[in-house]
């Protein structure tokens, strides 16, 4: 995993103001912000996981606009650098370059997780992702992904099944004073199982606390895609994470059509995990096989 010190990533993005500006001017004052207004249907954008693993944010935005994959989430601990520790003149310079594009940043993807019996890691998890929720606010985002992570064997999964999303719900209170919404991933060993995600939703009411549908072929555990969506589909956040939709067994299509029925006006992240020769040529053919489902979905729905 490549990491950045400051130093780098302000020559990065700094360095890189001609590119930001290029976009801009080349867009003109007309332009229409793709995504950044109300959402009338879903959309398709990144997640940062692999194939921009090792883009700057300028490098980000320019290829998502060649590609009109026009909106991303930010994996933190990658190149990108965007951090807590980022200073405000940082994050203000980071809001400015997304601001300027048509791409829309939806937030930080972190690695932060509630399920540990010790309490001391507990609470240090719950202080870094209010760190995480003060920067997405300041850099123009709107929500923070987290993750469950795992049950423990010297807990009952009930009570860490509890813990997880009594923590979420403070945290749901915490990051409404920030406008920011709070993305539970349905990720790790068995927390990734609906089942268990409901039962942690069920702890965690708060209105800015949802799930950010995974597609890892979890969702097809147990009962079925269809039975695990229904569990959650009244808590499904703005964000949703898919793998390429053009490969393996997944029934993604089916999954695009319970989507639209719901009239979900969220973000589908494509989280790739296959390493192309040329990652903007693969995203630019990700976008084209997402507008193909998006279409036969709503075909689908009204027929």
């Amino acid at each position: 995993m490549n990491n950045i010190t400051r130093r780098n990533f302000i020559h990065g993005t700094l360095a890189a103001g001609s590119l930001a500006a290029m976009l801009t001017g080349c867009s003109g004052a007309g332009r229409t912000q793709a995504g950044k207004g109300p959402a009338k249907q879903m959309r398709f954008g990144l997640v940062t996981y692999l194939w921009a693993q090792d883009w700057d944010v300028p490098t980000i935005i320019a290829n998502c606009e060649k590609t009109n994959v026009l909106g991303v989430e930010l994996r933190t601990e990658h190149a990108h650098g965007v951090e807590p520790e980022l200073s405000k003149a940082e994050r203000s310079h980071i809001r400015k370059l997304f601001e300027s594009s048509p791409v829309t940043l939806l937030g930080p993807g972190t690695n932060q997780q509630y399920d540990s019996p010790d309490p001391a890691k507990l609470a240090a998890s719950i202080e870094r992702t209010k760190a995480y929720i003060k920067l997405s606010h300041d850099i123009g985002a709107s929500g923070v992904k987290v993750k469950p992570n795992q049950l423990h064997p010297s807990v009952s999964p009930q009570k860490t099944l509890e813990q997880i999303g009594r923590s979420l719900n403070q945290l749901g209170a915490f990051a409404a004073d920030y406008g920011q919404e709070i993305r539970l991933e349905v990720h790790g060993k068995q927390t990734c199982e609906l089942p268990n995600i409901k039962t942690i939703m069920d702890f965690a009411p708060h209105p800015n606390v949802g799930v950010c549908w995974n597609c890892n072929d979890q969702d097809l555990i147990g009962k079925g895609l269809e039975y695990n969506f229904n569990l959650v589909k009244d808590r499904l956040s703005q964000t949703t994470h898919v793998r390429e939709l053009n490969i393996g067994d997944h029934p993604y299509q089916k999954l695009i059509n319970m989507f639209v029925e719901v009239d979900y006006t969220g973000w589908i992240l494509l989280e790739a995990r296959t390493k192309p020769k040329d990652r903007v040529i693969a995203l630019a053919e990700q976008r084209k096989v997402w507008d193909e489902m998006l279409t036969k979905a709503k075909a689908n729905k009204k027929a």
